[in-house]
């Protein structure tokens, strides 16, 4: 991996401040045009950057600066770095340890089952397999589809319950909402939500009740009762 210059224009402004280098030195090393570095030194361009100094961050030897100074023709070169970042690997298929190998098929069942959104990369992601491997589980096409039994790949220890929810969320997202149809939810027509429920028509009929025939029951109540407070003072 080529090393990279750390803020170029950071560093030109630097350069055109504190050395005697030329225009082409300086456009050169940074990685810029020799106009913009002359606007630098004009003060038409980046007024507002505050100059790196590549030798504090070692990118610069004072030693590189002084030849590039004494022959214009000397082009500026990094220097070489005292610290290596190992360069980041290519995420591949995650490893599974041979003792748990035994279990994916089992958890690819479970994942097929289970999360039918999931495409074959993040199942592959997941549990460390190939797509040919989860075709055939899904075709129950594999050698050993009689044997298996789904098992959840988190409980297995094949994957981590925040990396299941990642590839589900994942999955999810833009799929169209489910219907009614598919909810189980259906709507009752117009005709069926505007007939009123037998009790209401009785709660009317209650209400529609002649006051004169509730006052006679009540004399004809309060009549009995005399009679029989008469007969018992005869007695």
């Amino acid at each position: 991996m080529a090393q990279q210059l750390l803020m170029p224009k950071a560093t030109a402004v630097w350069l055109v401040d504190n050395t005697a280098l030329s225009f082409d030195q300086i456009a050169q090393f940074c990685k810029l045009h020799p106009l913009e570095v002359k606007a630098i030194a004009d003060g038409e361009s980046a007024q507002g950057i505050k100059g790196l100094d590549p030798i504090a961050t070692g990118q610069l030897s004072r030693d590189e600066i002084a030849r590039a100074e004494a022959n214009p023709n000397h082009k500026l070169k990094l220097s070489e770095p005292k610290v290596r970042v190992p360069e980041s690997k290519r995420k591949g298929p995650r490893y599974t340890p041979v003792s748990k190998r035994q279990d994916r098929p089992n958890a690819i069942l479970w994942l097929v089952r289970n999360h039918p959104e999931l495409k074959d990369a993040q199942i592959s992601r997941l549990v460390g397999t190939t797509k040919s491997t989860i075709e055939q589980i899904r075709e129950r096409t594999h050698w050993n589809s009689a044997n298996l039994a789904p098992m959840d790949p988190v409980t297995l220890g094949l994957c981590s319950q925040i990396d299941l929810d990642l590839e589900v969320e994942r999955a999810s997202k833009g799929r169209p909402l489910p219907t009614a149809a598919e909810l189980g939810a259906t709507l009752e027509s117009a005709r069926e939500t505007e007939k009123l429920p037998f009790g209401d028509h009785e709660r009317e009929e209650e209400k529609e009740i002649d006051a004169d025939a509730v006052f006679a029951k009540l004399k004809s109540l309060k009549s009995n009762r005399d009679e029989d407070e008469d007969d018992d003072q005869r007695f």
